[in-house]
């Protein structure tokens, strides 16, 4: 430090020292957390690689995809690193954001160091499908929006030739897919090729354009819109004939990823992520799905004792697969009875529940162009800043492979109280950053999901025998893609032998079952996500009823766990025993209870 050697003393000097020692104590900025720098930086990262963030925070409509080009992916990666490091080197209370972020940044360097975007796509999803998505959800109010839709369908042709030029480097390396997902996204593909692009999906926002806009402006972008729809046309021609010529003849002869160069790290590092912090191992997870398929087994073996089947477990599967009661005759009889069963769900919920979501969802068909290949039903989520309520999802395809009795499980886990409740309520949160809004644990999130189930069946909209083993079929579904998923991508099994535990021990239809089967094949380690976390959630569940007695409030203890969003199931653990901790001194009285803050 060096003194003033003006004419003051060294008592004035020193004054003038400590005063601006106490100004900058005391300035807003001296008290800024780290760790919202660090926020900060993530989410300048996160719009840097995603064109739809990067417009949502601009107030504006996305006009592009991302890059997936291995150059932009190593320097996403590099960026990911280094932010990882700064944020494990702080010291900070603020764990649930630390740990989300770690984990955020931990799946893209892995994703990079593993160069998983040699196979971009799964069983139902990929590239290939993100156009006819983004054309169901966007609208188009005005010409800048136009434009801006214009813009992306144009840049399809060069989203979809990075993407190839992905695969071509799987072809050389030996990580290529099997042709079963693989022909499912070749049919995607093929719906999208007409010669008519007025008639194609991608061209669906330009026929609802508001009516009070400009004539002149309107036939404008139909025009450009139809050439654009054309440009992206020719991009799914060009990928049609790479897949047919280039790559088909080279798809791998293995059902999982077991055999593949490096397949073992894949699946790894793939398990840890879909199940959260859960701390299981493949094999482990192996075992557990044995586990619970026999314990589920056992539950429904009593429904047909309780319904006196003359016949035994594998006749009455043949019945409920076949007998034409269970099965709507036309698509809007299924979307009605959906429409039915969730609008019991949606009464229910205050039993279940203190806080609800502010924005509600609708349910639609799933788009005819994928449903040949599609899961029986999905959730695709709203958006609380554009007031887009979510989107229950359901495949009216094969109507015969479409059982009633499982609509209220399915209900359930797609819409409320399973993923639009959960995931709604985690946007609408007040005081997060968006990170914190969007995340989604697989483990979590499909956990939730699953234990959304759970509740309909505790609720009774199971009213039949035959729903209730529907209820009980979905989920040995999931007990059985623990065994599945691992044989698969761990002990190399066949497409046979993982169909074997469904077609076995569920009343899933045998479409349904090969549709799913080859989604684990193309999405590894996904499917174990879902058991993983259910168990988490009722362990929860089990240990504060335990801990709590009668004092146990079931609302308040779903409100517990869906109150900072979706956390990975380490954090969860934490979160719910600091809640049990907090219940537990309400009870012992005002004097003694703690003032509990809210927790980032």
């Amino acid at each position: 430090m060096i003194l003033s050697t003006h004419s003051k003393s060294w008592s004035d000097n020193m004054k003038r020292f400590l005063w601006l020692g106490a100004l900058f104590l005391f300035t807003p900025s001296a008290f800024a957390d780290p760790m919202d720098d660090l926020i900060g930086e993530y989410e300048a990262y996160v719009r840097d690689a995603s064109p739809e963030e990067a417009a949502r925070a601009a107030g504006e409509a996305a006009s592009g995809w991302g890059n997936v080009a291995p150059e932009a992916v190593a320097e996403r990666a590099a960026k990911a690193a280094a932010l990882r490091d700064a944020i494990a080197a702080l010291e900070t209370e603020r764990t649930t954001d630390q740990a989300i972020l770690k984990r955020l940044l931990t799946t893209d360097i892995d994703n990079a160091r593993l160069d998983t975007a040699r196979i971009p796509f799964t069983g139902d999803w990929g590239f290939q499908a993100e156009p006819v998505f983004a054309a169901m959800q966007t609208r188009i109010t005005s010409e800048a929006e136009g434009d801006a839709w214009i813009a992306r369908l144009n840049d399809v042709p060069r989203y979809f030739a990075e993407n190839v030029a992905n695969m071509r480097r799987g072809l050389a390396t030996g990580w290529v897919a099997h042709a079963d997902p693989l022909g499912v996204m070749t049919d995607q593909i093929r719906e999208q090729i007409s010669d008519d692009p007025s008639a194609s999906g991608l061209y669906a926002p330009f026929r609802n354009l508001p009516e009070d806009m400009d004539p002149a402006v309107a036939s404008r972008l139909k025009t450009d819109g139809l050439t654009a729809v054309a440009n992206a046309i020719s991009a799914y021609r060009r990928t049609l004939a790479f897949i047919e010529t280039d790559y088909a003849p080279h798809t791998r002869d293995g059902a999982g990823i077991a055999n593949l160069p490096g397949g073992s790290a894949v699946y790894a590092a793939a398990i840890e992520h879909h199940t959260a912090g859960a701390g299981y191992s493949p094999e482990e997870i192996h075992e557990l799905g044995l586990s619970e398929v026999a314990r589920i087994r056992g539950e429904m073996e009593a429904i047909l004792q309780e319904i006196h089947f003359e016949g035994d477990f594998q006749d009455f599967l043949v019945f409920l697969r076949t007998d034409p009661a269970f099965y709507a005759k036309t698509p809007d009889e299924l979307m009605g009875r959906a429409k039915a069963v969730a609008a019991k769900l949606d009464a229910i919920l205050p039993d279940y529940f203190g806080k609800l979501p502010e924005h509600g969802y609708n349910v639609e068909p799933v788009p005819a162009a994928i449903a040949p290949g599609y899961t029986s039903a999905r959730y695709v989520q709203g958006d609380p800043e554009e007031n887009r309520p979510g989107t229950y999802l359901v495949n009216t395809y094969a109507l015969d492979q479409r059982p009633l009795y499982e609509l209220p499980a399915l209900s359930a886990h797609e819409a409320v109280p399973g993923h639009h409740l959960q995931i709604m309520l985690a946007m609408e949160m007040k005081g997060q950053p968006r990170f914190r809004q969007q995340y989604y644990a697989t483990a979590f999130g499909e956990g939730w999901g699953l234990y959304a189930e759970h509740i309909a069946m505790e609720a009774g909209l199971n009213e039949t025998p035959y729903e209730r083993f529907g209820g009980l079929s979905m989920e040995m579904w999931r007990a059985c893609r623990l065994v599945a998923d691992t044989g698969l991508h761990l002990y190399g099994w066949t497409r046979e032998e993982a169909e074997e535990c469904f077609n076995e021990n569920s009343a899933l239809a045998p479409l349904n079952i090969r549709n799913e089967v080859t989604r684990y094949m193309g999405w590894p380690g996904q499917a174990t996500a879902y058991k993983i976390g259910e168990l988490k959630i009722l362990d929860l569940r089990h240990q504060a009823e335990a801990a709590l007695g009668d004092a146990f409030d079931i609302r308040a203890f779903h409100d517990a766990v869906l109150s900072k969003g979706a956390v990975p199931l380490d954090v969860l653990d934490d979160q719910i025993h600091d809640w049990i901790e907090a219940e537990q001194m309400r009870g012992a009285g005002p004097d003694t209870a703690p003032e509990i803050a809210d927790a980032p």
